[in-house]
């Protein structure tokens, strides 16, 4: 136990590590679940024990011969004397039927993606959190935001909150949908909101929130996003706060570092750091936990904010083709030559723009457009009529549906991944089409030879029906509220087919009586996919 005490103050987790092995077997996750040291510093106390070990493999437990002597080298009686009690245990306890509720929620949550470093913290964390948000801050009538919830600490905060107003901001299609279907099976009221926050937070959430949750990417370009759109967010300058969870390995202290250095460029102050709060199943590198921050802003914040959103980049995460240090891989010159023939067509019509987050190709003569600019605000209108390419070789999951969304052009071709979800099975690809199909007609063309992308054609859709011209109009007004779009779309219908005319407040009143709940100040860009599917549902009836 002599490396024990290089540790310094700092070993008293390793004692605890030594203590749970002269008590009861344990496996590897149980340990570092218990006392939050990272995997390879458990496994090295392990390896120091060896042969007083009561077995090679797990669960672990040290000799019933070697116990005494164990529990003389680390102190037991005093480490155990001198343990603090969680002071939400009593809470936690009265909570035992929201426990097992939300364990309930995480075991039918859609598989974490690995590409958005999606790690579930456990049940107990999750009303924990709940908990001590409402102990901590006057909930009652806030308006409190998720960015992003794989977690459903959302759900939580209301089951215990109830007069709360709960947003949820989310990149994940699957996560919405499922905090959707569970607050409405509870009769629980939360919006739920498509955002990639690369991007940009959805217009309503803007200045909307008094209180701001949100476990990042635990990279230094993810907390830093993540806090700028919580700041962003804030309605209330001075009383906002920022409550966020970062962990990072004690054998990486300079990470923990880079991170928080990134999240005081933002001006703010850590008024709280709650260690080892949030516990994870899974995440084993940072001993399967993290702090608890709360963030609050200053009079520095907001006069450095505007910049932090002009540096924010795409790469904030530790996996995947969006990791923080990984590098973007332009389109090979066969993969956009396909592409811009695709878009062309046969009457070789003229590709007027290139939307891309990197660079367009060598010699590429026409306008440059950003994900980011299509994304806010779509193309120019003098680029309507004619043709459009789109590098979404990158795409995570969702962006193919917000181009299709976003673009207004007479021919569009997309670059995507040939495993995209939207793409890679038939019923994916109808399931698309049906989202669009009074915008666009797709066609999905299978990767090239010599390339590595396949390409979704959406070619102008022609007139159709009263219902067809309607949803076509609300479709082509993605960027402008649901309300405002079908409103416009009855009057114009209505003259286009020659039928009585509809006045704004007739408009109104059919709206109202056929909308689905909390759609009609929001966009389309910012609806959840499903909440998309059940609005057209209703267009095309009209």
């Amino acid at each position: 136990m002599k490396e024990i005490g290089c540790y310094g103050v700092a070993g008293r987790p390793l004692r605890d590590v030594v203590a749970l092995l002269t008590e009861a077997p344990c496996t590897l996750a149980e340990l570092i679940a218990a006392t939050a040291v990272p995997r390879r510093t458990v496994e090295r106390v392990l390896d120091l024990i060896g042969p007083d070990l009561a077995a090679d493999a797990e669960p672990f437990r040290i000799r019933e011969d070697k116990i005494a002597l164990y529990r003389g080298r680390i102190g037991y009686a005093q480490l155990r004397a001198s343990s603090i009690p969680d002071p939400l245990a009593g809470q936690l306890a009265g909570r035992a039927g929201l426990v097992r509720d939300v364990a309930r929620w995480i075991e039918a949550a859609p598989e974490p993606a690995r590409g958005l470093d999606h790690v579930p913290a456990t049940p107990e964390t999750v009303v924990r959190r709940g908990l001590w948000l409402a102990a901590t801050f006057d909930l009652a009538g806030a308006n409190v935001l998720f960015l992003g919830d794989h977690d459903l600490t959302s759900l939580a905060v209301l089951a215990i909150s109830p007069d709360a107003s709960v947003a949820v901001a989310d990149i994940d299609e699957r996560v919405l949908a499922h905090i959707g279907t569970l607050a409405h099976d509870q009769r629980l009221q939360a919006r739920c909101r498509y955002a990639d926050l690369r991007f940009g937070l959805p217009a309503e959430l803007d200045g909307w929130a008094d209180l701001v949750f949100t476990d990042p990417p635990y990279t230094p370009e993810g907390a830093g996003l993540f806090l700028a759109r919580g700041l962003q967010s804030l309605r209330h300058r001075e009383h906002g706060r920022i409550v966020l969870a970062y962990g990072y390995s004690d054998r990486h202290p300079s990470l923990g570092r880079q991170v928080q250095d990134s999240m005081q460029r933002l001006g703010v102050a850590f008024e709280a750091i709650l260690p080892r709060f949030n516990r994870y199943t899974g995440a084993q590198a940072v001993g399967s936990a993290s702090d608890l921050y709360v963030c609050r802003p200053t009079s520095r914040t907001w006069k450095v904010l505007p910049a932090a959103h002009e540096a924010l980049v795409t790469g904030i995460y530790t996996h995947g083709q969006q990791a923080a240090e990984a590098v973007p891989a332009a389109l090979r010159p066969a993969a956009a030559a396909a592409l811009a023939a695709a878009a062309a067509g046969d009457d070789e019509m003229p590709v007027a723009v290139w939307v891309t987050s990197g660079a367009p190709p060598p010699g590429w003569a026409g306008a440059k457009v950003l994900l980011e600019t299509l994304f806010a605000r779509g193309l120019p209108g003098r680029l309507a009529a004619g043709a459009a390419v789109a590098d979404l070789a990158a795409d995570p999951g969702p962006w193919l549906l917000r181009a299709l969304l976003a673009a207004n052009v007479r021919r569009l071709a997309i670059a995507v991944a040939p495993h995209h979800p939207d793409i890679a099975t038939r019923r994916a690809q109808r399931e698309l089409q049906q989202l669009v199909r009074h915008k666009f007609t797709l066609s999905f063309l299978p990767p090239a030879p010599g390339t590595e992308h396949a390409i979704v054609v959406a070619t102008e859709d022609a007139a159709g029906d009263g219902a067809a011209r309607l949803t076509r109009y609300v479709l082509s007004r993605a960027h402008g509220k649901i309300g405002n779009t079908w409103r416009e779309g009855l009057i114009r219908v209505a003259g286009e087919l020659g039928l009585d005319p509809v006045t704004k407040n007739q408009a109104r009143a059919l709206i109202a009586a056929a909308a689905p709940p909390d759609c009609l100040d929001t966009s389309l860009m910012s609806l959840p996919r499903q909440q998309i599917a059940d609005l057209l549902e209703i267009l095309a009836v009209w």
